[in-house]
């Protein structure tokens, strides 16, 4: 009896607007004028959904073409997939199988019949599945061929990575349901750098994702141990590893750490963990009597102490471990006696607080714990290291008086996302006192308000509260009156000149009404101005893309300046220079910036502008791989002209994609298409919205200096009250309250 029909698959009005390159304006606006646009097919009023093959139907009789981009083709099909109740776990191996073959390889395979594609991703994924031993068996259906054609062909244009990442949006969409989340790079970063001297086997016992374990990996690691409570995260961990550390030792297996240790035997040199945070469930009562509480059995409440005892009974005497924690850790009451043991014994050696934003939860300012296990007949441990990263909160160009009444770059306070936080300072401030600190602990100084080191004595008392932010700010008082004072006037004077800039800037005008109604113009896609010439779209290659790449950069110089810096996505957003790290780049993929480029996020998330033009300043620095570079043809394009466009809000909010992150398809953003003249006039124009800007950002940044200047020296005892009033200010009616030295 013949089998009916397989239902079509529904798409939504925003997945139609990916497919033909379009704004779902531009949906919304096919529905209302067209009579004969596809009528939903399911779905709800507000969230209607439309036949997919009728849809693409219709977009073929109008000539339009798929715009969709190789990841945002797997994404759809991903979604479609789900519609049948099917996952992603078992197209993880595939991704690991098809990063090991040639281009010809990936695009004879995506050009296959659909049986036949079948059968060979079939027999591709076993082969994967012997360098995962733990992987379970996976069986293909002939429905599954749309997904894996899209699958191959994501990974020959955008490498492994970007397949997997796209694999994880689906898979761990619902992060708050699941406790899954990413640690952002540059914190992954921080926390191996953290770890002294080079090891090699490194642990980590809740690696989700192995961003951990991959930030390790490039600082030298050759034996990578991963654990994790969900097996569709352990299966992308390993996978991921393979792909960006194909040279080291991974093992990576899925069961509880505290409950079903993998690895009972394994003496790591270092442990990077990002546990889980507020877990009562943690085997509290089943562990009660576990040897891994050496410093005391954590509470019920105390999640996170079991997480550290953990990570102290896996390293090898004199070991490191590096863990981010819940502020909560520090203070909170039931685990006084384990902080307590954890101080005397010395096997805490450092608290580093960070910004709000820097990982999940976005509103919290979570700690680095930095412990190390005890060495029998070792040296005695006196103190403990706390830092405040906290100030360190947004990037920045201003320069104006530090902490201390010198001069170093201010920074914007606030912000709720990594992306914008000023991971160069935080780091730099972090590591800078660490190593300071572990280089001599005795004659540690410490910088006032930023690290401190406490002795364990003074630390020992009845609460134990390890909080560096308290600790910290109680040694402000070394801070000196005059140089602070100093510093203050230093910070008014150049707040005076930014205000008196910022006044000039915005004085200039350089616009008019354009009438009854907005200007309407034609349009065309970056892609279509690149393959007329017009622009060339460079990138830096994914990790997974590296190696199959024809020799050298992307630029096709195949050379690599010495000591460049790299630009990044946050470097647009606050407007400063390069302050990526080479290091970081791995191959000689990323191209090298010309003054004229136009550089564009590739992350539409955080504040701050979305592109801008290479300058004098950007020129021979490596571009950063979440950056787009766009070369205008100078005869044809004008890059500001261009650069204002590719950036504005409602382009960049048509050509993403994503949920929890939106990615920048720099393809398929828009450019009217105007005389080069008149493109010129644009472009002045946004030059000066571009000027104004960093204007306001810098009088913004030094204000803030200024104020928390003042503020910290009139608590802290370095500054008097003036006893007279102040100066009338122009527009002001009444005097104010004048600082003045002591």
């Amino acid at each position: 009896m013949p089998q009916p029909p397989a239902p079509s698959a529904q798409v939504t009005a925003a997945e139609i607007s990916r497919i033909a390159g379009v704004t779902r304006a531009t949906v919304s606006n096919w529905r209302r004028r067209h009579d004969d646009f596809p009528a939903p097919s399911g779905g709800t009023d507000s969230s209607p959904l439309y036949d997919l093959e009728s849809v693409r139907a219709w977009l073929a009789s109008r000539g339009h073409v798929s715009a969709a981009n190789p990841s945002e083709e797997l994404r759809t099909t991903l979604r479609l997939r789900a519609q049948s109740g099917g996952g992603t776990s078992d197209l993880l191996l595939l991704v690991l199988a098809a990063a090991g073959r040639s281009p010809e390889e990936l695009t004879a395979a995506a050009q296959l019949p659909d049986p036949d594609l079948v059968t060979r991703a079939q027999r591709d994924v076993s082969t994967a599945a012997d360098a995962v031993p733990s992987a379970d068996a996976v069986r293909f259906k002939a429905d599954d061929a749309a997904v894996l054609r899209a699958l191959y062909a994501c990974v020959r244009d955008e490498g492994g990575q970007a397949a997997l990442g796209v694999l994880a949006e689906r898979e761990l969409e619902d992060s708050a349901a699941s406790g899954a989340y990413l640690t952002p790079a540059p914190l992954a970063d921080l926390l191996a750098r953290l770890i002294p001297g080079s090891p090699s086997r490194v642990l980590d016992p809740a690696c989700g994702g192995g961003t951990l374990l991959a930030a390790a990996a490039r600082r030298g690691a050759r034996e990578l141990y991963g654990q994790d409570n969900l097996p569709v995260q352990a299966l992308r961990s390993a996978v991921s590893l393979m792909l960006t550390a194909p040279e080291a030792e991974v093992t990576v297996r899925a069961a509880d750490s505290l409950r079903a240790d993998a690895f009972p035997d394994l003496l790591a040199d270092a442990v990077l963990c990002n546990p889980p945070y507020g877990v009562r469930d943690w085997g509290h009562d089943e562990l009660a009597y576990d040897p891994r509480w050496a410093y005391g059995v954590p509470a019920r409440a105390e999640s996170e102490l079991a997480w550290v005892q953990h990570a102290l009974a896996h390293l090898t005497p004199g070991g490191h471990a590096a863990l981010l924690l819940p502020p909560a850790t520090a203070g909170r009451a039931s685990g006084r006696r384990v902080r307590a043991e954890l101080v005397r014994s010395g096997a805490l050696r450092a608290v580093i607080a960070l910004p709000v934003g820097a990982s999940v939860p976005l509103h919290v300012g979570l700690q680095v714990w930095v412990l190390q296990r005890p060495e029998p007949g070792g040296p005695e441990r006196k103190s403990v290291l706390f830092v405040d990263t906290a100030a360190d909160a947004a990037t920045g160009t201003a320069t104006a008086a530090g902490r201390g009444g010198t001069a170093v770059t201010a920074r914007t306070r606030g912000g709720s996302r990594s992306a914008s936080l000023d991971w160069e300072g935080i780091t730099a401030h972090a590591l800078g006192a660490w190593r300071a600190f572990t280089k001599n602990p005795d004659t540690f100084e410490g910088e006032p308000g930023v690290a401190h080191a406490v002795g364990v004595v003074d630390l020992l008392d009845d609460v134990v509260d390890l909080t560096p932010a308290r600790l910290v700010r109680a040694s402000r008082a070394e801070v000196d009156p005059a140089e602070l004072s100093a510093g203050v006037e230093a910070a008014r004077r150049g707040l005076v000149g930014a205000a008196k800039s910022l006044a000039r800037t915005a004085g200039r005008e350089g616009w008019s009404a354009a009438g009854a109604s907005a200007r309407e113009w034609r349009t065309a896609t970056a892609s279509d101005l690149a393959r007329g010439g017009a622009l060339t779209l460079l990138r830096t290659l994914p990790e997974g893309a590296r190696g199959r790449a024809d020799g050298g950069g992307s630029d096709g110089s195949g050379k690599r300046p010495d000591g460049a810096a790299v630009l990044t996505g946050s470097d647009i957003a606050g407007g400063s220079g390069p302050t990526g790290n080479p290091a970081e780049l791995r191959g000689d993929s990323a191209p090298v910036i010309a003054v004229g480029d136009v550089l564009v996020r590739a992350v539409a998330s955080g504040d701050g502008p979305m592109s801008r033009v290479a300058g004098e300043e950007d020129a021979g620095a490596l571009l950063g791989p979440h950056v787009h570079l766009f070369r205008p043809d100078p005869k044809r394009l004008d890059a500001w002209f261009l650069a204002g466009f590719l950036g504005a809000e409602e382009n960049i909010a048509g050509a993403s994609t994503g949920s929890t992150i939106l990615t920048v398809s720099p393809g398929r953003l828009r450019v009217p298409l105007l005389p080069l003249e008149e493109q010129r006039r644009y472009g002045e124009a946004f030059r000066h919205v571009h000027e104004l800007r960093a204007e306001a950002r810098r009088a913004t940044l030094l204000a803030e200096d200024t104020a928390r200047l003042l503020a910290g020296g009139l608590t802290g005892g370095q500054l008097l009250p003036s006893r007279g009033p102040a100066p009338d200010v122009p527009g002001d009616s009444g005097g104010r309250p004048r600082a003045r030295r002591p």
